[in-house]
């Protein structure tokens, strides 16, 4: 395994690997390692499938919405049992498996986490997994997660190869004797036989399939047959092979070799093969197709190029379609090196690149658009792709131009959408590159998948940047200092959609022994929401300063709102703390409890009887709650978003809350806030956005609870 230097080590994964494969019945196993920064899985070892089929998800972010990614981020076995099923849970594995076929993802876990382990069946097992099944999988997850511990403490952390390991399924080979019995055996049968290996690649062919296929079969022996016979040269055929590798079910179709004669080609997969025969039949298929003289795009370039559009169309910030081109489109076309521009008043600005240097980029970026002495400034100006597959075909053209990266070979493709330039993508090589025709049509074709990807990251960056910055100017940059109180809040944004809300904080100082605590929650996850929080924590504000009570703080903002008529909700809490006087005052618009937390740890929420949320009634009564304050007790208030659970009764909900908080160390506030945002669920997957505001009154001699 590379990152060690034990080879023991790497054939005793390998073998664990292969025999959990063959173990539980899979038909193709993949084994997927964390890269040393946790971002993404690199696949690593490979089993019962060809490695250009895996090519489209090598590399897979550990954020992307399929199953190898959610086992490795949430850390539980993924179960798909039939193609329905992973169309609906997983729409876009499902673009580029249209096959029947069950899936297991399961995460391999030891003294960290190191990855998943991907099994695949055919369509002949049930659609369900028995607790047998999942136990036997989880105990061999744990003996792979052993080995890869073991390896690192021996010699480093395993780091997932560049390339996958494909671990064959290690059948025995037939002696001498036998084998020839057994082509005489083919050769006297009817038609033609022959044999492909996972790869593809002819293995065996008989005189028959020679003479059917109308090629020598020596000529035909380690050739794919859609590039050794060119009448076979058909997506459609390709994509037969491709389904009897990976459902392991016989497939047939029927194939014209010009000028007219018909065959019926049948396919039997195994775990170590496909056994093919061909026979002549005496029409053509009612499903005939009619045959073209252009040659068309190969089956794996398709699929490749379907699954990179339907990650493309996830995309949300440039980042993501910096990261996306760089993760996927590199390694799906080879590519060492990218370089991702975006046009930017009247210059190429990079935005993103892989392979090259600093001091590289530094030399390429903020060229002009219009400069004709680069191949950039031409591919731009015509809004043709330009293809150099080595440095003299480059120099011929453009004898000005620097070839200051050291690259070989380069595909420059503009990104124009409607005639308007978004940029340029420029993918390298290391080493002279041939880009064959199909290869340039597919690159041609991606390149429009990448202008618009890029234009639509760029307008949701704008608009996101002008959403941040409004929010940020709306809360409190920091929070006042009272004697005798200690004080910590967080504003998280949804992690989906805008990532801008309205919930909302603030603390209120009056003199030395007085402050008040508001949070609140505006409904909604938009620009509106935002500026709505800005107009309630202003009014809130204005009044609270004047020396106001809590509820009639909370009906006058009420009465403001509903002049305004936002159309719009909000849930409001208010509460004013008098240090000098030991007491609480608190006053609620619809808003959850506050958890109340005293100082021999017993934590419950507040019975606060709550009023209308704000902007509705404009006579709303908010009635006020007063507590004692003393020493060493703890004041949380929250916005739902930290405790809300789908299908889970919302008491429940805050219930668990405090029994957290009950827990927790209240040295420090901070580190209190942290637990409870950790637990309340995954960082990445959060729906709404959580404010959250904490004091401890510490006392007259900061005595702590």
């Amino acid at each position: 395994m590379t990152g060690t230097s034990d080879p023991a080590a790497a054939h005793a994964l390998d073998a664990v690997f292969a025999e959990t494969v063959r173990g539980i019945g899979a038909s193709i196993g993949a084994l997927y390692l964390l890269t040393p920064d946790e971002e993404a899985l690199r696949l690593h070892l490979l089993s019962g499938a060809p490695a250009e089929f895996a090519a489209p998800w090598a590399r897979v972010p550990v954020a992307a919405p399929a199953p190898v990614a959610v086992a490795a981020r949430e850390g539980r076995m993924v179960w798909v049992g039939s193609q329905e099923e992973m169309a609906h849970s997983f729409p876009r594995t499902a673009m580029v498996l249209p096959y029947p076929l069950a899936l297991a993802a399961a995460p391999v876990t030891g003294a960290r986490r190191w990855g998943t382990l991907l099994l695949m069946w055919p369509t002949g097992r049930p659609p369900y997994m028995t607790a047998r099944e999942r136990g036997h999988i989880e105990s061999r997850c744990r003996r792979l997660a052993r080995l890869l511990d073991e390896a690192e403490a021996h010699d480093g952390a395993p780091v997932p190869a560049a390339l996958p390991r494909v671990v064959p399924a290690g059948a025995g080979r037939p002696s001498v004797s036998e084998e020839m019995a057994l082509a005489d055996f083919v050769e006297r049968l009817p038609g033609g036989s022959c044999a492909l290996d996972l790869e593809g690649r002819f293995t065996y062919v008989s005189k028959g399939a020679g003479e059917l296929f109308g090629r020598e079969p020596e000529q035909l022996l380690g050739t794919l047959p859609w590039q050794a016979v060119r009448w076979l040269d058909d997506p459609v055929h390709e994509d037969r092979y491709r389904a009897a590798v990976i459902t392991r079910e016989p497939v047939s179709f029927s194939a014209c070799r010009p000028p007219g004669q018909w065959l019926d080609i049948h396919l039997y997969p195994d775990t170590s093969g496909i056994s093919v025969r061909v026979v002549p039949r005496g029409t053509a298929p009612e499903d005939s197709r009619s045959t073209s003289t252009v040659t068309p795009s190969r089956a794996g370039r398709l699929y490749q190029l379907t699954h990179l559009a339907a990650a493309l169309t996830e995309v949300v910030g440039v980042q993501d379609v910096v990261d996306v081109v760089a993760d996927q489109v590199m390694p799906a076309f080879g590519a060492h090196g990218l370089v991702l521009s975006a046009a930017e008043a009247g210059k190429l600005h990079i935005i993103g690149y892989r392979g090259y240097s600093p001091e590289a980029i530094a030399r390429l970026d903020g060229l002009p658009l219009d400069t004709a002495f680069t191949p950039a400034g031409r591919a731009l100006s015509s809004g043709v792709p330009a293809f150099y597959g080595a440095p003299e075909e480059m120099e011929r053209l453009y004898p000005e131009a620097p070839v200051a990266s050291g690259k070989q070979a380069w595909a420059f493709l503009p990104l124009i959408i409607t005639g308007r330039l978004v940029g340029i993508c420029v993918l390298s090589y290391d080493t002279p590159h041939e880009f064959e025709a199909e290869e340039r049509a597919v690159m041609t074709s991606l390149a429009g998948l990448i202008a618009q990807a890029l234009d639509r990251a760029r307008l949701y960056d704008t608009k996101l940047e002008l959403a941040h910055g409004l929010q940020q100017a709306l809360l409190p940059r920091t929070l006042p200092t009272v004697p005798g109180l200690r004080i910590a809040a967080r504003y998280l944004p949804a992690t989906r959609g805008m990532e801008i809300g309205g919930d909302f904080y603030d603390l209120i100082r009056f003199g030395d022994t007085a402050v008040a605590a508001v949070i609140g929650d505006v409904q909604g996850h938009n620009v509106a929401a935002a500026a709505l929080m800005g107009q309630v924590r202003t009014g809130v504000y204005a009044h609270a300063t004047l020396g106001t009570p809590p509820g009639e703080v909370l009906a006058r903002t009420n009465r403001l709102l509903t002049d305004l008529a936002p159309d719009l909700f909000t849930s409001c809490l208010y509460a004013h703390l008098d240090l000098g006087e030991g007491r609480v005052s608190l006053a609620s618009a619809g808003h959850p409890p506050p958890l109340l937390r005293l100082p021999d740890g017993d934590t419950r929420p507040l019975a606060v009887p709550p009023g209308p949320v704000l902007g509705v009634d404009p006579r709303a009564v908010y009635p006020v709650t007063e507590i004692p304050l003393t020493p060493g007790m703890t004041l949380a208030f929250y916005t739902d978003g930290l405790v809300e659970t789908p299908g889970v009764d919302l008491d429940d909900c805050i219930a668990r809350l405090a029994q957290h908080l009950a827990r927790a160390d209240t040295r420090d506030l901070d580190v209190v806030i942290d637990d409870l945002v950790e637990k309340a669920g995954p960082p990445g997957q959060r729906t709404d956005d959580i404010a959250l505001l904490l004091l401890h009154h510490e006392g007259d001699h900061g005595s702590s609870g």
